[in-house]
């Protein structure tokens, strides 16, 4: 029998920033996972300076040993079909990551003890305790297993019911020098078009010799055929190749606010996609991710060793002060009357001004929400002004 002062389901962005901020304290964790690492993982992968900023990242350090590490210096911003916005900055705003890379690194870099390759089933709360697979007894377990976590059903969540998902399919590939010739995408500009009816948007994003495609909705109604001609528009303007080397893959999620699942237990809390923390303009995930398992370690060592909810109710208030009510607010949708769709949104999201200041500075970079500091103190110097961050249509670490 192992034990542990805190195990974390999920190895992702969200788990293993918690994990590092927990073993820094000097915390014996157990970070387990389903999937061994590196794995593939479905995520449009662009991260800003502030996302780095909270890992203390380097970007020059972490692009060593050949990860890749896109600088992305604007976006393209338009509603499918419309006019089109090519937003430049005079920095870096981002970063493309592949997570197959980015998520191994952080687990690597957090120094727990790990268990991969197995699934959590089951999950039992024993005097006081937690026991996973009858081998790991902890004293506190975090669920960051993404949207069907085991945790998050151990505290109430009914997984895949009821829940108002959002539904991604996205692929990522390397292209071939010929293929790469022919792409007619800037890496230093990844590409967004919202959908007709602003019910979600797709994307084409290079990142050195990769490309990643995709598309998300709101509404799953006829996901496939959206899917299918956003990806002959995409064919036709030669942002991508003909002859796709995968089928997409499709992930669900949630949005923050859209389905609040319980967030704290006695012995337990929730973070990243498994709390449904993306945010609801953008769908992003990663930044959520981390700032969740940043709140989630400093709650935990708060409470030294007392895990009932009554202590751990600060990280419920602290994610309320973070990200602001968990009711419902409006959507992309909500905010353009369905009379003016037609007539203003192809307009509104073909201007400079509405594609930089709103879209992406408000709704995509949260650029007004300064980045989180960890167990060391304040971010690195060289991100201080540019803005917060975005890793895609909410496919997210978990």
């Amino acid at each position: 029998m192992t034990t542990c002062d805190v195990a974390i389901i999920g190895g992702g962005p969200a788990g293993s920033t918690c994990a590092w901020q927990l073993r820094r304290a000097g915390a014996d964790v157990v970070v387990w996972d389903r999937r061994r690492f590196p794995r593939d993982k479905i995520c449009a992968g662009w991260i800003t300076p502030q996302v780095l900023a909270e890992l203390e990242i380097d970007p020059a350090d972490y692009a060593r040993d050949d990860r890749t590490l896109q600088p992305i210096r604007g976006f393209a911003v338009s509603r499918l079909g419309d006019a089109e916005a090519r937003v430049r900055y005079d920095r870096a705003v981002s970063y493309g990551i592949r997570r197959c890379e980015f998520d191994a690194y952080l687990l690597r870099r957090s120094q727990a003890r790990l268990r991969l390759g197995e699934p959590v089933a089951p999950l039992a709360r024993v005097g006081g305790q937690w026991l996973l697979n009858g081998v790991v007894r902890a004293k506190m377990v975090v669920g960051a297993g993404g949207h069907f976590c085991p945790v998050a059903q151990s505290l109430g969540a009914r997984l895949g019911v009821g829940e108002p998902i959002v539904a991604a399919q996205e692929t990522e590939f390397e292209l071939t020098p010929e293929q790469q010739r022919a792409c007619d995408v800037d890496p230093e500009l990844p590409e967004i078009y919202f959908t007709r009816d602003l019910r979600g948007y797709g994307w084409v994003f290079r990142k050195g010799n990769y490309i990643n495609i995709g598309l998300g909705r709101q509404d799953t109604h006829k996901l496939g055929h959206h899917v299918d001609e956003f990806l002959g528009f995409l064919e036709r303007r030669r942002k991508m190749p003909s002859d796709l080397p995968a089928k997409l893959k499709g992930h669900p999620y949630f949005l923050y606010g859209q389905a609040p699942r319980p967030l704290i237990g006695d012995g337990v809390l929730l973070i990243g996609d498994a709390a449904g923390l993306a945010y609801p303009k953008s769908g992003e995930g990663i930044r959520p991710a981390v700032e969740s398992g940043l709140l989630a370690a400093q709650t935990i060592l708060a409470a030294a060793g007392r895990y009932d909810r009554a202590h751990l109710e600060p990280y419920e208030r602290a994610m309320i002060g973070r990200f602001g009510s968990r009711q419902a607010g409006p959507g992309v949708t909500d905010l353009v009357p369905t009379r003016l769709l037609g007539a203003v949104a192809g307009h509104l999201f073909g201007t400079d001004w509405f594609a930089r200041h709103v879209v992406l500075n408000r709704w995509f970079f949260h650029s007004r929400s300064a980045p989180l500091k960890g167990l060391q103190g304040a971010p690195a110097a060289h991100t201080r002004d540019a803005p917060a961050g975005h890793a895609g249509f909410g496919l997210p670490g978990g």
